[in-house]
């Protein structure tokens, strides 16, 4: 019966150890993709405006804006 018993706490505490540490890693991962994803979305975000902008003054006809074919 002692035996049973410690190999149950064995398991059980083993176990908890790991989902801590496997929270944690989860948490750093998602971290990780987050700012990954907002630095993409910023870069992204830079290269449309300034397409945008070039669009516009080719349509507004402002001097100086290069004419699209």
């Amino acid at each position: 019966m002692l035996n049973l018993y410690c190999w149950a706490r064995s398991r059980f505490y083993s176990l908890r150890n790991e989902k801590g540490a496997t929270a944690v890693e989860y948490g750093i991962m998602v971290a990780l993709i987050a700012i990954a994803i907002i630095a993409t979305v910023f870069a992204v975000g830079q290269g449309l405006d300034g397409l945008f902008q070039t669009v516009e003054e080719a349509l507004d006809g402002t001097p100086g804006a290069p004419v699209v074919p």
